[in-house]
């Protein structure tokens, strides 16, 4: 068996910007680990060296054709790289690998944005339902459900 067959499987998936930037911060955490890099953005390739990236459709609740569409995506690539976790700092593309992943019996931790200092984002509300575990980057914002261990940025 090789090396890399022993390695766990690690889906990192966000949307683009502040939460793309915020989970290539979590970099150092999959040292050891295959990772498999997920976000809408084509150029943001460079960003990740050698390691496996895939790009899904852009997508928000208000493009619902384009919602179903990242989602078919998303399970594909769920399908395909068989990960032991799914890692993601959120927005669409995160909700729905978190979504999809826990039917799937993938272990999935989301990090909700450092942007959302007054709550959990709305998309963070939704992964609460479904995500193994819940990280906030502000720790008045933990609770029984919602762990705190520090901020990313």
């Amino acid at each position: 068996m090789s090396s890399d067959a022993k390695k766990n499987r690690v889906v990192a998936i966000s949307s683009r910007g502040g939460h793309w930037i915020q989970l290539l911060r979590l970099k150092e955490a999959f040292a050891g680990q295959q990772v498999t890099f997920v976000t809408t953005v084509p150029e943001y390739r460079s960003m990740v060296g050698d390691a496996d990236f895939r790009v899904v459709t852009e997508a928000s609740r208000s493009t619902k054709i384009r919602m179903v569409i990242m989602a078919l995506q998303v399970l594909w690539i769920l399908l395909r790289v068989r990960p032991s976790a799914i890692v993601t700092t959120g927005a669409a593309p995160g909700f729905i690998a978190v979504m999809l992943g826990k039917r799937l019996g993938i272990r999935t931790l989301w990090v909700d944005s450092i942007a959302n200092a007054d709550e959990m984002s709305m998309s963070g509300k939704l992964a609460m339902r479904h995500a193994d575990t819940v990280l906030t980057q502000w720790e008045h914002l933990s609770s029984d459900r919602v762990q705190f261990h520090g901020a990313v940025v």
